[in-house]
């Protein structure tokens, strides 16, 4: 695909932050399994559903454009998540691990809103309004998800993990 004009950009940024929400539900599956503080595994499972949200309203953008969902693979989510797995495959404690979820997981809602935040105006210069205003709705939960995780990083109990 040549991406020469602002909508072939759009629909680039589409199909990258389409992959990305799908891996994320898997993902978001995993450190919800992966964590053994019952909030933060709460807070896993609450943002998995609205993942699922993400991707049902992104669908909804496909359809306006009279174009089946595609996925363009999301290589900075593969990343993230290749990070998680070789910190997850060194055998942290469960302390550790719980706090490296919320951690790991901000740096994913970090990506979505960039993401998001990047494809909001150029719906806008498409004239997408419709498009705009249901990407800017997973935005607003991204940074909702973002800082109900940066809460419970700051109230996390740092003395169940050794200093040294």
């Amino acid at each position: 695909m040549s991406v020469d004009t602002i909508q072939d950009l759009f629909e680039h940024g589409l199909e990258d932050i389409y992959h990305a929400e799908h891996q994320l539900l898997d993902a978001l599956d995993e450190l919800e399994s992966n964590t053994e503080r019952e909030e933060i595994a709460e807070a896993f499972a609450e943002h998995r559903e609205e993942t699922q949200g993400h991707i049902d309203r992104l669908e909804e953008v496909f359809d306006m454009f009279g174009e089946p969902p595609e996925k363009e693979e999301c290589e900075g989510i593969e990343g993230l998540i290749e990070e998680y797995e070789e910190f997850t495959s060194m055998d942290p404690s469960q302390e550790v691990l719980d706090y490296h979820n919320m951690a790991a997981a901000e740096k994913t809602e970090h990506y979505e809103i960039a993401a998001y935040g990047n494809l909001i105006p150029l719906a806008d210069q498409i004239g997408m309004d419709e498009a705009a205003d249901l990407l800017e709705e997973n935005l607003r939960e991204e940074q909702g998800a973002l800082d109900e995780l940066k809460e419970l990083t700051e109230t996390y109990e740092m003395d169940a993990i050794p200093a040294e």
